[in-house]
């Protein structure tokens, strides 16, 4: 080669640099910046493996949401092993029938996925979206995690799974609706479980039930500025201290004979006006409740002529007999929200320190979870697994709430009438 050829020369500088490029970047070591990225990569695929192994649940039976199953089986395969990419195509996607379900639905009720695609972001269709949705909420694999399956940035899993549970929110008239007419009258319980005395009873004034009233709390990741509060605090006084009230949400509730919830509220856990919005809607609107009926809820809750509470402490024979008959209403409401964790995992724990979107991941769960029951898709949880011993002891320990004089007059009645019937016999 000769300094007459320059072109040639070119080439052979160019390819000089391209090979000594190739070089460093196989010999050179990694910048700080990429082993760190590098090794809370590894760490985080190790732990979620562990996970994975070690938590994996029975699978549930022929009556349980089918996509549930379809999200188990994923996390039967430790991740990074699993190329869950290539196991769920897009064919297979569409064809589950809870994303479809669930993607028919949104459809109905003219979801509005028309949003413009921001520059440089990944743009999915509505069933890839509901599909990526439920699988963040139903397990609680993580973001990283998710990304793998459907080859998006962590960002962009962020923002899409958001933006669904903002748009599923606005659905929630639509999914948790309260019973009217002909539907609320055939929802009707009979306020105690003894046959052949409900009737005669009722003659007499003892109502029936619409549904039963009361809570669960959601753990959420406290806010950095309450955990610098935390570590600030002596040790002895964090010891005596209960855990603080912003590091979990209050879910409020109300469900119906078949388990469905036909009222929902999510707050911060340092709010405690229990049932008070609800009271005061049933106070404003007497015709949502059908005559001779009422709700019933836990202690702590307002005793009002539409919503019956447990004598708290009981001090006779009455009494005793009448909590029971409350409690075993309670039951059904402490199924359901065993219900509702069985089927969205993430519920067990939110790792989010901004309480307005944890309270909309909540909100997401408990439409989602109406709108499968409506379909069919019955799942069924234990009770006590995922129902928080915290709120246990605080129900055990709860004093009563405010009364006013027609709900204490209703709850002497009611004690009575069933009192007298036992005494009767």
């Amino acid at each position: 080669m000769t300094s007459k050829d320059p072109q040639s020369w070119s080439v052979a500088v160019a390819a000089g640099r391209l090979l000594i490029d190739l070089m460093q970047s196989d010999w050179e070591p990694l910048s700080h910046c990429e082993l760190e990225q590098r090794l809370d990569r590894a760490v985080e695929e190790i732990l979620e493996a562990e996970l994975m192994s070690g938590g994996q649940a029975p699978a549930p039976g022929p009556g349980g949401c089918v996509f549930t199953q379809f999200s188990r089986q994923e996390e039967t395969i430790p991740h990074p092993a699993a190329h869950t990419v290539t196991s769920h195509p897009a064919a297979e996607i569409e064809e589950n029938p809870t994303v479809q379900y669930i993607t028919s639905l949104l459809q109905k009720l003219k979801w509005g996925h028309s949003q413009r695609r921001l520059t440089g972001r990944a743009r999915l269709s509505l069933s890839q979206t509901v599909c990526l949705s439920l699988t963040l909420l139903s397990t609680r694999l993580s973001y990283r995690s998710v990304s793998s399956t459907f080859r998006l940035e962590k960002g962009n899993i962020h923002r899409i799974f958001f933006s669904f549970c903002h748009r599923v929110n606005t659905l929630q008239a639509h999914i948790i609706r309260w019973p009217t007419g002909q539907e609320a009258s055939d929802l009707l319980l009979t306020f105690s479980s003894w046959p052949g005395w409900d009737e005669k009873l009722e003659q007499k004034g003892l109502p029936k039930v619409l549904g039963v009233l009361g809570h669960t709390r959601i753990p959420i990741r406290l806010p950095a500025s309450k955990q610098d509060s935390e570590r600030g605090a002596p040790h002895a006084k964090r010891l005596r201290k209960q855990p603080h009230p912003d590091s979990w949400l209050n879910l409020e509730l109300a469900c119906d004979a078949e388990g469905r919830f036909i009222h929902c509220s999510v707050s911060r856990g340092s709010q405690r006006n229990r049932g008070g919005a609800l009271s005061q809607r049933l106070a404003q609107h007497p015709e949502l409740l059908p005559p001779g009926t009422c709700l019933l809820a836990g202690a702590g809750y307002p005793l009002t002529q539409h919503i019956l509470t447990p004598f708290r402490p009981a001090q006779n024979p009455q009494e005793n007999l009448y909590n029971t008959a409350v409690e075993t209403h309670l039951r059904r409401l402490e199924q359901a929200v065993a219900d509702l964790k069985e089927r969205f995992g993430r519920l067990l724990y939110l790792d989010m320190g901004k309480s307005e979107r944890a309270g909309a991941v909540v909100l997401t769960c408990c439409i989602l979870h109406n709108a499968l029951l409506h379909a069919g898709y019955v799942i069924k949880g234990q009770v006590g697994n995922h129902t928080g011993a915290d709120v246990v002891e605080e129900e055990e320990e709860e004093e009563e709430g405010t009364k006013d004089e027609a709900g204490v007059r209703l709850r002497e009645t009611v004690a009575n009438l069933l009192y007298g019937a036992v005494e009767s016999e």
